[in-house]
């Protein structure tokens, strides 16, 4: 089976040489291009591995094509392996700790053949880096020019279905900083993406499901939406985080004031968080305003190639958690609301001004 190939790493193998082909010209970087030749390769052998199971483990991968020179500290081997999915099953245990990478560059012996030449943790920007998630799906990504930020997701593979993340497309359309962020783009001003994105990231990692709600501070008007009595309204509020970006903290007090919110959404109802941070409530139930109509549908924006907005119930989109979030933006146009669902879905919505309704942004393919 292995020698017939996976059909989809053909597919794909064009699209991803053209997208570094233009994010490396967009960034006046001097560096190789990812050929499609070379991303087939590393596509077909981690998908066969990935189906592999070794003392009852699925492997976790990450794998980076670049060359040890550019790899900062790494650890190297004397004798180079075979990029094939015997030897990444072999060495799965050893990397699969997160931010561990295998490098893979091409042989010393001029054949052009790519093999592994040790591991890394230091990737430069718009290297190429494909994740082995799970048995047969795979994310194709790169480190941005910012090499603080998150990877920024090119690709997802899943059995015989492609997503081709459309940031361009998606850019076009009117969409949230945090949307654009996790597209791999500045959003030019403030600090709601570094914020944001760890905060969806520990919402969608505990797996319970839950839904965070971005209301403006110095206002009451969100109070209005919501059900009273809160069974958690915090008083005070809690300001932790807000202190911790304030101060332009990143360490390790950072994430966990970022876990200990996210861990907040797996309660019933939703976590209400002000834009400078500070949580107000937590458990708490959306309700409709009085006068209010009740939100009748929402246009559905996936950053896909190929994926046009379409139109539909907010409650197709997941059931309760979703239709009060929606509901929510609905009469608080100026807020943002984070919806995770057990099954791994994420949902941003927003009101747009341009649309004149709630906009549902399924984001899930990028928090991968």
């Amino acid at each position: 089976m292995e020698r017939l190939g996976y059909p989809s790493a053909a597919d794909v193998a064009q699209t991803v040489e053209a997208h570094f082909r233009r994010h490396v010209a967009l960034a006046g970087l001097d560096v190789e291009i990812p050929d499609a030749p070379s991303v087939e390769r590393i596509i077909n052998a981690a998908f066969w591995a990935s189906l592999r199971r070794e003392e009852g483990r699925s492997p976790k991968i990450s794998i980076a094509l670049l060359s040890q020179d550019r790899a900062g500290t790494s650890l190297g081997i004397d004798r180079h392996l075979p990029l094939d999915p015997d030897t990444l099953v072999r060495l799965a245990p050893a990397v699969e700790r997160p931010g561990i990478h295998l490098g893979v560059w091409r042989g010393r012996n001029g054949s052009g053949e790519l093999e592994i030449w040790g591991a890394t943790r230091t990737i430069p920007p718009l290297c190429l880096v494909l994740e082995v998630v799970e048995p047969g799906l795979l994310v194709i990504k790169h480190r941005r020019a910012d090499p603080e930020g998150k990877f920024a997701n090119v690709a997802v593979l899943e059995g015989d279905q492609v997503k081709i993340v459309d940031g361009e497309g998606t850019l076009a359309s009117e969409c949230p900083d945090f949307v654009t962020r996790l597209l791999g783009f500045d959003p030019g001003s403030g600090t709601s993406d570094s914020v944001l994105l760890p905060l969806a990231l520990s919402m969608r990692a505990h797996r319970h499901g839950g839904s965070l709600l971005v209301v403006p501070h110095g206002t009451e008007k969100w109070r209005d939406s919501i059900l009273w009595p809160v069974p958690y309204a915090v008083a005070p509020p809690f300001a932790k985080l807000g202190e911790l970006v304030g101060a332009g903290a990143r360490d390790e007090r950072f994430r966990e004031a970022i876990d200990a919110i996210g861990g907040l959404t797996a309660v019933d109802g939703a976590v209400v968080l002000s834009d400078r941070w500070n949580v107000l409530a937590f458990g708490a139930k959306i309700g409709r305003r009085e006068g209010v109509p009740s939100v009748e549908e929402v246009l559905v924006r996936e950053p896909i190639m190929g994926q046009k907005p379409f139109t539909i119930k907010p409650s197709e989109l997941g059931g309760t958690r979703h239709f009060s979030a929606a509901q929510f933006v609905h009469e608080q146009r100026d807020s943002l609301a984070l919806v995770a669902s057990q099954d791994g879905r994420f949902t941003v919505f927003g009101w747009s001004t341009c649309d004149e309704r709630v906009n549902a942004y399924r984001v899930e393919a990028l928090l991968l």
